[in-house]
């Protein structure tokens, strides 16, 4: 069965930083483009960030480019974030996803440019809190 498992948020003031951790199980995350998807209270999910299985290319949401950055350690079957310099707007419950077959988005590829993320990621991990408060 295909799990992923979000852990690493907690409250931290602006400025500040926190590393997420995706761990996968039941599957080989070396062949799957994983994402970041967070939502925010009264507010639609929305894709942060997602790394390629085929070339390790990334995407970022504007809102974070320079601050956030995505990584894989395929050893651990892990995916990180690294958030830095978090602003309030920031806090949200942040999701680790991974897409299914699709007949749009290649395999392996992040589907965060070519389709809604509700559509694109098939499989969902239980979410983890990020709170950005003074």
């Amino acid at each position: 069965q295909l799990q992923l498992v979000e852990s690493g948020g907690d409250l931290v003031q602006p400025g500040g930083s926190l590393r997420l951790s995706c761990a996968a199980s039941g599957f080989d995350l070396v062949y799957y483009a994983i994402g970041w998807v967070r939502q925010a209270p009264g507010k639609e999910r929305e894709g942060v960030s997602c790394i390629s299985s085929t070339d390790g290319s990334t995407y970022y949401a504007d809102s974070v480019k320079g601050r956030f950055t995505i990584s894989r350690d395929n050893a651990k079957n892990t995916v990180y974030l690294q958030m830095n310099s978090l602003k309030p707007e920031d806090t949200a419950v942040y999701y680790c996803a991974a897409p299914g077959p699709s007949p749009i988005v290649p395999w392996g590829h992040c589907p965060d440019t070519i389709v809604p993320v509700t559509t694109g990621y098939k499989y969902w991990g239980q979410g983890t809190q990020v709170t950005v408060s003074s």
